[in-house]
């Protein structure tokens, strides 16, 4: 048996390196289809609880308004003010007492994840939506554009750039929170880990090597997201107009680039 630290972390990683990076698997693809699925019922949430209503508007169509952004309000707020480990007991053990459902620990937690992760993300939305000018918005209803063309077209292409940091947070969120599924056995990165600890006896070294492969996943995904932001920005020396020397006989001077910033 190893003596030091090190030579323990190397044994352990020699014995359990493939059980953990199965767990580390299961983690990246709970938190990136759950944040997937996340963000897009934190879309559909968002532009409801955005629906404008006025005066002329039907009694019924009010009435099926302020309903349904009633019931998406409140589905925020308890997703929001419960903890996903609660959550993941009670969709788990629950769908099986209540529903009669045999749920499967992987779908439970696709599940509770997906549910989670669109409660915060119909709140962002929200913000992202409403920090758009309102003079886009009214821009958009003087040509003829309904409340769903303008987001589709005017406002969402906007808001999406300014959630982007948001929707990155989350999935970061996500990989470590996945975690606590494993009270529903999901047999994610945490759960892998703490078998594996159970065995010698070595919880400091196993959850030594935890914590790194969470980090190399966090900070991948962080970088991966940042470059997807600066893609979205697009080039920073853009011309609104191209040069056209017959309509424009007096020159034209183009923005410096970023090479050239770097002289003065």
């Amino acid at each position: 048996m190893p003596e030091t630290f090190f030579g323990w972390v190397a044994f352990l990683l020699d014995q359990y390196g493939t059980v953990l990076i199965k767990g580390a698997v299961v983690t990246l693809l709970l938190a990136i289809v759950g944040t997937f699925i996340g963000c897009l019922i934190g879309l559909v949430v968002g532009i409801i609880q955005t629906i404008p209503l006025d005066e002329n508007d039907g009694q019924v169509k009010k009435s099926v308004v302020k309903a349904l952004q009633w019931l998406l309000d409140a589905y925020v707020e308890i997703f929001r003010g419960t903890p996903m480990i609660v959550q993941a007991m009670v969709v788990y053990y629950g769908a099986m007492s209540v529903f009669n459902i045999d749920m499967s620990p992987m779908f439970a937690g696709f599940l509770v994840v997906s549910i989670n992760t669109g409660a915060y993300m119909a709140e962002t939305v929200r913000g992202g939506i409403e920090s758009v000018d309102i003079g886009q918005k009214e821009a958009a209803v003087a040509i003829g554009m309904d409340h769903f063309q303008t987001m589709r077209c005017v406002i969402l292409p906007q808001a999406l750039r300014n959630v982007m940091p948001q929707l990155g947070n989350n999935l970061i969120i996500n990989i470590k929170d996945t975690s606590v599924l494993n009270v529903i056995s999901v047999t994610e990165l945490y759960f892998a880990s703490k078998s594996a600890a159970g065995v010698y006896y070595k919880y400091f070294e196993i959850f030594f090597i935890t914590c790194v492969i969470y980090f190399i996943m966090t900070f991948t995904a962080s970088r991966l997201l940042r470059w997807v932001e600066s893609k979205m920005d697009g080039p920073k020396d853009y011309q609104l107009v191209e040069y056209d020397p017959m309509m424009d006989p007096c020159g034209h001077v183009p923005l410096p680039t970023k090479k050239q910033k770097g002289r003065y």
